[in-house]
């Protein structure tokens, strides 16, 4: 079941809720029992390296594409 966080505007506490997605929209109250909240955005990082996999090339100089020069038209 995923978890959503929530900001009270009332007090400022951050809270954790496990719902289903369905009820990610649905008003949540704080552990104080405010009724004023809001969710945060909530963003994953992932890193790491694979099991079997290369390392990512160099990046080679050179440059090419199209970035404010006068290559557009």
């Amino acid at each position: 079941m995923p978890r959503y966080e929530y900001r009270c505007r009332t007090c400022g506490d951050t809270f954790e809720l496990n719902r289903p997605m369905a009820e990610s929209a649905a008003p949540a109250s704080c552990p104080a029992g405010h009724d004023d909240t809001v969710k945060l955005l909530s963003t994953v990082a992932m890193g790491g390296v694979s099991r079997g996999s290369a390392p990512a090339p160099a990046p080679q100089g050179g440059g090419g594409g199209c970035c404010g020069g006068g290559c557009c038209g």
